[in-house]
């Protein structure tokens, strides 16, 4: 199996270069100890103890290390996909490619069953030396492999979170509100483009043809209102928290205005006319 990059970066990336004459900023590598300048065969790995302290360390014994999944993929369980923490998934996406007749039917069997199934492969891989942990899983027709991270690699949250804060139902239900509003069914469904990307490509290409960059065509306006919805939680926390220091009470939170019902408004016309009615028949009763 030959492992693929599934993703490519699009991203523009600069040069440093000297002001005065636009020449290019070079780095060399020089020894901190006899200042001299080295070429690759003379630099090696070493892992530091302490600040005077290295331990060297050569690739022949790297390469006598146990790794098992040098040459191949190692599957070690099958698990649902929905137990898959996004956070476990590190960097690093890459099809699987069958490169020989040998490998074409076990890869065309797992894709198979996998499709009949909500469950993705836990395997272990070798990637530039290391034994890496993935999750295969079926991308069209081809198998997906999402590079992990080990679970002691993953960080707890505890000391992060902001503990116990004096949240309403309401408050909560205005944040569902807004979350409602801004929902769509797929990612595929937004529009999502890189404007400073393409902003800058412009730039660079106007520099290059020694012309003055287009004007940015702006972004059509939404026909309803954006919200931001952490800012718009922490405004209505903020503005029951005010309430409640003015007046000493809790704070009233309502909901996001629903749209009137057309028969709500012809309401007050019956009640008028019911009325007017009962006015008429009490003058017809005096008057006989």
């Amino acid at each position: 199996m030959k492992l693929e990059p599934a993703t490519e970066s699009h991203g523009i990336s600069f040069n440093q270069i000297h002001l005065a004459d636009g020449g290019r900023i070079r780095y060399r590598k020089v020894c901190e100890i006899d200042g001299k300048e080295l070429s690759q065969d003379d630099i090696g790995k070493g892992y530091e103890v302490s600040k005077d302290n290295v331990i060297p360390i050569t690739d022949d014994e790297l390469a006598q290390m146990p790794l098992p999944t040098a040459k191949a993929i190692d599957i070690v369980a099958f698990v649902d996909r929905e137990s898959i923490d996004p956070i476990q998934l590190g960097e690093g996406n890459y099809y699987l490619t069958a490169d020989n007749p040998v490998s074409a039917k076990p890869y065309v069997l797992l894709q198979k069953a996998l499709e009949r199934t909500d469950k993705v492969a836990i395997a272990k891989f070798a990637l530039r030396g290391r034994e890496r942990l993935g999750m295969l899983r079926v991308k069209g027709d081809a198998l997906l492999l999402n590079a992990m991270h080990w679970p002691d690699e993953i960080r707890s949250s505890e000391p992060l979170t902001p503990g116990e804060s004096d949240i309403s139902e309401q408050e909560i239900e205005g944040a569902l509100a807004l979350m409602d509003t801004m929902s769509v069914e797929h990612l595929d469904d937004l529009e999502l483009t890189d404007h400073y990307r393409d902003a800058l490509a412009e730039i660079l290409e106007a520099k290059a043809e020694d012309r003055e960059p287009r004007p940015v065509e702006a972004e059509e306006a939404p026909t309803g209102r954006v919200v931001d919805l952490m800012s718009a939680l922490e405004e209505s926390v903020a503005k029951a928290k005010a309430s409640r220091e003015a007046t000493g009470t809790d704070a009233t939170v309502h909901e996001m205005p629903k749209p009137k019902k057309a028969a709500a408004k012809k309401t007050p016309e019956k009640k008028t006319a019911a009325k007017k009615t009962t006015a008429k028949k009490t003058a017809r009763k005096r008057a006989s």
